[in-house]
């Protein structure tokens, strides 16, 4: 059987619960080898659509994930998929080898020895319960989970709440130099949008359940451009429609769809825009 190119493959995907539509009718394609940044504020409509991939959440329109129907076929899904979300949902009654122990008996693709040699490397021991390790231990055993499974999906939903820079950044070079390849794709949601964007290679932005932007990086430094424009010039550049405009010390930062670089560079240098600018000038 041929693998699916495409991981995802959504056509109208929505999700409404009673009145209110939490996802609205969504066309999306992701292929494998992207990681995938998927930012919004709270309530936006992010879990709500990584319940429906992950088959959690009954859904209208058509779904493909890992070429499977997400709630029809979840358990052979789930051989394809793996998921961390807050670390808080560990049970901290268990031992970590007991954790262990459970995942490969509930999972075919979980290498337990695999997991034990990445622990090993850590200060997590086996013995330990999960309720006495500290935030970044306990992020240790999730990863260490995860990257035992051999999965095609990774999705990950603000996996590194409450960590400090240092096990964030350790966090995600471990995703990056132990999961991802050419085959595979991650799935991120995060507030630390700044921290990520260097590991990404796509940006899906989401606001009232609607999806605003679905772009690669590349597509996304082409086609937005911000420029510190002076108090005398304000008018001049407004008349170029800029998205957002933000005044600070006497200039106005203006952030352009689609005008050159050549046009604006009259006003200043022209600069790629940051993720979290850029979702702050769409939301606006």
């Amino acid at each position: 059987m041929t693998e699916p190119v495409n991981l995802v493959e959504a056509r109208g995907l929505a999700k409404s619960y009673g009145p209110k539509q939490a996802l609205k009718p969504t066309n999306l394609t992701i292929p494998a080898g992207r990681v995938v940044g998927v930012i919004g504020a709270n309530g936006a409509g992010k879990s709500t659509l990584l319940n429906c991939l992950l088959g959690l959440s009954a859904f209208d329109g058509d779904l493909s994930v890992c070429g499977l129907h997400p709630l029809q076929q979840r358990a052979r899904l789930m051989e394809q998929v793996c998921f961390i979300a807050d670390v808080a949902t560990l049970p901290k009654w268990a031992k970590v080898s007991e954790l262990l122990d459970w995942v490969e008996g509930l999972h075919p693709k979980f290498d337990k020895a695999k997991a034990k040699a990445r622990l090993a490397t850590t200060n997590v021991g086996l013995n330990a319960r999960i309720r006495q390790l500290s935030k970044g231990m306990t992020v240790q055993v999730h990863l260490a989970i995860a990257l035992a499974i051999d999965a095609r999906l990774l999705v990950l939903d603000e996996p590194t709440l409450g960590l400090d820079i240092v096990n964030r950044r350790a966090f995600y070079d471990a995703i990056i130099q132990d999961f991802f390849d050419e085959t595979r794709t991650v799935i991120v949601t995060t507030h630390q949008v700044d921290e990520i964007e260097p590991i990404l290679s796509h940006a899906i932005f989401v606001k009232d359940g609607e999806i605003t932007l679905d772009s690669s990086l590349e597509e996304i430094a082409e086609q937005f451009l911000a420029v510190d424009v002076a108090e005398a010039d304000k008018a001049a550049a407004e008349a170029l429609k800029p998205i957002y405009s933000r005044a600070l010390l006497g200039r106005s930062t203006c952030v352009f769809s689609g005008v050159p670089a050549e046009t604006l560079a009259r006003f200043g240098e022209p600069r790629r825009v940051g993720l979290a600018d850029l979702f702050v000038a769409l939301a606006s």
